[in-house]
């Protein structure tokens, strides 16, 4: 069924009115699916308009395949997405990880999980650390490698 349904153009956001047309769904039926489904929250503006991005409009989409087409319920349906949230999720910490890995950070920082809650602390083992190892060039770089673990451990957090 999904085959049957317009392209989906290039633009950054899409009315109600339009995803309902994208997606072959009426606006009232998004509005509650807003409601059943979590991961669904377009932008709202002026007057509580909603504005939907290229992803939630795949959402939907992938919504109304698994209620229309594979006959979930809405309970199922929310199951499943929140399955293949999960299963993203898992599948973007693996990235992330190799990513850190892949810095080949001392072993005075520790690994990601065990990343200070104090963030002062870290730029004080970096420095220690670069000192030890007579490095002049590691402590001129303490504030930026600080600023990309402190988002790489956000990234994980999700």
């Amino acid at each position: 069924m999904e085959n049957s349904l317009p392209s989906i153009p290039a633009k950054r956001y899409f009315t109600i009115g339009e995803v309902g047309e994208l997606c072959g769904v009426k606006p009232h039926v998004l509005r509650y699916w807003e409601q059943e489904f979590t991961q669904l929250r377009p932008v709202k503006r002026r007057g509580n308009r909603r504005y939907y991005q290229h992803h939630e409009v795949l959402m939907i989409r992938r919504i109304r395949d698994l209620l229309y087409d594979q006959g979930f319920t809405i309970s199922g349906a929310r199951n499943k997405m929140q399955e293949l949230a999960q299963s993203q999720k898992g599948y973007r910490k693996e990235q992330l990880a190799g990513m850190v890995s892949a810095l080949d950070l001392p072993d005075e920082l520790g690994s990601v999980g065990e990343m200070p809650e104090d963030e002062n602390e870290l730029p004080v083992m970096a420095l220690e650390s670069s000192q030890r190892a007579g490095s002049l060039h590691a402590t001129s770089s303490v504030p930026s490698l600080r600023r990309e673990l402190m988002d790489i451990r956000d990234l994980l957090s999700i």
